[in-house]
């Protein structure tokens, strides 16, 4: 495993949206404040001085867990070590920059950052006087999720202080993509009513709707792709595979509008790696009666029966190792590049209670379930290997002949 953290200059909580907590040895005890209220202190006991400091993605440390996750681990770290931690939410009056310039400023020792957001950080870029945050406190330690931008051109750790956690999510769309393909197989079984989908006779397509062309988007479709694959393979079946690479993250209308025509073609399952579009995906599949899949958070339940599961990124297991490693001495030997598998428990697809309760044929779905399980299991073990983009692998299309690929 490879770990990266971040360090970052404070900002100016006055102009913060925030939530404050701390924590005792004795019991959680929380104090919610806007930044204009004082800071939470730790009263444990003397188990250790770190402060924890933690900035959220856009959505907020009440989301569906991509930061609920994140902030739980923090909590419970707090009650067993006793430290004082904040949580921040970024607005349109705080930026990340600020948000973490601040937080370094007040003496927080260890920050998280959850926000694709990383300029002011690495490059200085909207930092007070232009100078990298992780320059201007070496002595902080800042933790970073889903890139690596800490890194010289010759490839060389810019920032001893900077950690990067990157998620596997590669082997959890595989997953995704090989339930994806026992849905439609068995959907006469699954889905006997209130649902539209293509018949087996006409057609076997699936979707995958990603906001930009990059690595991070790539990994998802190509570890997507090789759970078809798997599938297609024990039913003896093809399938056309319909990519599209730049939804962009924002605009939910046209999400809708693209699936719509995916799902003329035939396809039943689009996979929507893209931030808000997805929203409009996942509600073209239930308003016209079909099937998705989300990232990063579980939406199972925001269109119960349609969305199928959602990709995972469980970030409380990354920043709990990390509080752990930070408050144990045993960070400084790490590498400031880390990489999450499905092992580790950081990625994975939910639990498929949600459709549990939609199918008709529940003994079925339990079969289902099992062989998804025992894929899991394999990919855990090394047997399988899924293509992994995001480090820089090469996925060979010829590796998934029962695939092909179709212009959306």
């Amino acid at each position: 495993m490879k770990r990266m953290f971040v360090k970052a200059l404070s900002l100016c909580l006055s102009a913060a949206v925030l939530v404050m907590a701390s924590a005792c040895s004795g019991g959680a005890g929380e104090n919610a404040a806007s930044a204009a209220g004082s800071a939470g202190s730790a009263s444990a006991g003397g188990k250790t001085d770190l402060k924890v400091g933690f900035v959220t993605s856009a959505s907020g440390q009440n989301d569906n867990g991509y930061n609920r996750s994140a902030v739980e681990a923090i909590k419970t770290a707090a009650d067993e070590y006793g430290f004082e931690y904040r949580v921040v939410e970024p607005s349109s009056s705080l930026t990340v920059g600020q948000a973490i310039e601040a937080l370094a400023e007040e003496g927080y020792g260890l920050i998280f950052n959850l926000e694709y957001d990383f300029a002011a950080l690495i490059d200085g870029t909207g930092a007070a006087g232009n100078v990298p945050i992780a320059e201007k406190y070496p002595d902080t330690t800042f933790v970073i999720y889903n890139d690596n931008p800490n890194v010289n051109e010759d490839g060389s750790v810019k920032y001893d202080n900077v950690y990067s956690c990157m998620f596997n999510v590669n082997e959890a769309s595989y997953l995704a993509g090989y339930l994806a393909v026992q849905m439609n197989e068995n959907q006469q079984a699954l889905f006997p009513e209130g649902y539209n989908l293509a018949p087996l006779s006409e057609s076997r397509g699936i979707g995958f709707i990603g906001g930009t062309d990059s690595a991070g988007i790539r990994v998802y479709s190509y570890g997507y792709m090789m759970g078809i694959q798997a599938a297609a393979e024990e039913y003896d079946v093809q399938y056309d595979y319909y990519p599209v690479y730049d939804a962009g993250f924002t605009d939910s209308a046209a999400g809708n509008t693209t699936t719509g025509n995916m799902y003329q073609n035939g396809v039943n399952v689009v996979f929507a790696d893209c931030g808000n579009v997805g929203d409009g995906i996942t509600e073209r599949a239930d308003s016209d009666g079909r099937l998705a899949i989300q990232t990063d958070a579980d939406l199972d339940s925001t269109h119960p029966g349609h969305i199928i599961t959602s990709v995972l990124k469980i970030t409380g297991v990354p920043t709990r190792a990390l509080i752990d490693a930070k408050i144990s001495g045993e960070l400084d030997g790490m590498d400031n590049l880390l990489n999450f598998d499905l092992a580790s428990g950081a990625t994975g697809i939910t639990d498929l209670s949600v459709m549990t309760q939609a199918v008709a044929d529940k003994d079925l779905f339990e079969q289902i379930k099992a062989k998804v399980n025992d894929q899991a299991e394999k990919i855990k073990s090394g047997e399988i290997d899924v293509v992994n983009a995001q480090i820089g692998e090469t996925f060979d299309p010829s590796a998934c002949p029962r695939v092909t690929i179709q212009t959306a």
